[in-house]
């Protein structure tokens, strides 16, 4: 090949990339490949620097890879690993371009087996939830001063231990009723149940702790148990779940009335300290001192008054009477007063009534000539019109039908009530009426015979 020919036509050099933008390029090459995924193993060599982050290998029987957690997702962990824990971790495949190592960051590790647990507790959550059992309508209120406190857990637990360091500090009066049950193991849920059950129908104690000391998710599931929970809702005392450290959480949490952080928590929250109890009787004491003292004050002080103005029965029987005499004065005069103004002005309408009252002796005796007149005008008119009347009946008795029909006439009509006056209104085979002079007939007729 000639280099310095330039119409050679042998294909162009590739370009050239350096080390650190390879890592870069496949880094983001897996990281588009493999999305975050639930990857199982066992912790090796693990280390925590002194920024917090985390290293450590992930391995099973076959294989292995490096894995990082940095510090800000290392936090939320909730436990720190150690050799040969099996655990699962939620991580994102990358590559560490400084060294071209393949590795995974790891955004969240959890125990292995607890993934399926967690499902298991979410769901019996939802349906308890559903149920109403963790419903704030539920919950009831603590007693203020409790004298008797009922604690569900081992005997052997240093929860117990810390609940009642805790009760003897604040409250020393206070009652302590144990109701023992193992908190971890077989049957320790229906073991639990049972004593919550035990306590609340003997109703010893004011108030109920549930608690026990902190640990793995499997090391509290008793405490995520069904029967617990409505051991928990039904029980007769309010109760208090201080089961784990701060960041456990359990369905008997929910359940309870109150959900302590921890052990010692609970006992706080239980008890109302015994400082603040001498506090509130003394308070309540110098109250009722200057309460007693303020009545005894306003009674002394009425009593003054009343003193004052109480009198001799002798005196007040005088004052009385002195009362009495200047009312009856008083009404005296009230009453001549108006008596007299009326009959001075009675005097003076009955004058004016005197002076104005009209002589009707002259209007009486036309009103007399005139009745009389009235009176002879009457009977003239009434005798007149009596002639008259007699007149009229004579005159209507001649045109009475009835003296016709009597001197032997008759009323022919026919069915509808008109009068026959003429042949030619009857019809063979019909009837008539014929109405005499002392009743009426029905008469059929045969044939009708013209007039000639």
């Amino acid at each position: 090949m000639n280099f310095d020919d330039p119409h050679d036509t042998a294909p162009a050099a590739a370009p050239v990339i350096t080390v650190s933008a390879l890592n870069q390029a496949v880094a983001r090459l897996l990281e588009r490949t493999f999305p975050l995924q639930w990857i199982s193993g066992e912790v090796s060599n693990f280390t925590r620097a002194a920024s917090g982050h985390w290293y450590f290998t992930l391995k099973d029987d076959g294989a292995q890879v490096r894995a990082v957690m940095f510090r800000g997702r290392a936090q939320y962990a909730g436990f720190v690993p150690r050799e040969g824990d099996k655990v699962e971790v939620r991580a994102l495949v990358t590559l560490y371009g400084a060294r071209g190592d393949y590795q995974i960051n790891v955004e969240a590790i959890r125990r292995a087996g607890v993934g399926s647990l967690f499902e298991a507790f979410q769901r019996l959550k939802e349906k308890l939830d559903a149920a109403g059992l963790f419903h704030p309508d539920r919950k009831r209120a603590l007693p203020m001063f409790a004298r008797t406190v009922g604690i569900v857990t081992s005997p052997q637990a240093a929860a117990l231990r810390d609940v009642l360091t805790a009760l003897q500090r604040r409250a020393p009066h206070v009652q302590v009723i144990l109701y023992p049950t193992p908190v971890q193991g077989q049957l320790a849920a229906q073991k639990i149940a049972a004593a919550i059950d035990t306590a609340s129908l003997r109703g010893e104690c004011d108030v109920l702790i549930v608690c026990r000391g902190g640990g793995s998710i499997e090391d509290l599931w008793s405490f995520n148990d069904e029967e617990v929970a409505y051991a928990v809702a039904n029980c007769r005392m309010p109760v208090i779940s201080g089961v784990g450290h701060e960041t456990d959480f359990t369905i008997c949490d929910f359940a309870s009335d109150l959900r302590a952080a921890t052990p010692t928590a609970a006992a706080e929250l239980a008890v109302t300290p015994r400082a603040d109890w001498m506090a509130s009787l003394r308070a309540d004491v110098i109250d009722l001192r200057r309460a007693m003292r303020r009545a005894l004050n306003d009674a002394e002080q009425t009593l003054d008054m009343h003193t004052r103005r109480l009198l001799n029965p002798s005196a007040q029987i005088g004052q009385q009477r002195h009362k009495l005499r200047a009312f009856a004065t008083t009404m005296t005069h009230a009453n001549r007063a108006p008596l007299a103004q009326a009959r001075h002005q009675l005097d003076r309408l009955s004058g004016r009534l005197s002076a104005r009252k009209p002589d009707v002796s002259a209007a009486r005796s036309v009103l007399a000539s005139l009745q009389h007149r009235a009176t002879t005008s009457m009977a003239r008119q009434l005798h007149q019109k009596r002639d008259a009347l007699a007149a009229l009946s004579s005159q209507l008795e001649l045109l009475n039908p009835q003296r016709t029909l009597e001197r032997g006439y008759a009323i022919v009509t026919d069915s509808k009530g008109a009068i026959l006056r003429t042949p030619a209104q009857l019809q063979p085979r019909s009837s008539i009426h014929v109405r005499l002079a002392e009743g009426s007939a029905e008469v059929g007729i045969d044939s009708v015979q013209p007039t000639l």
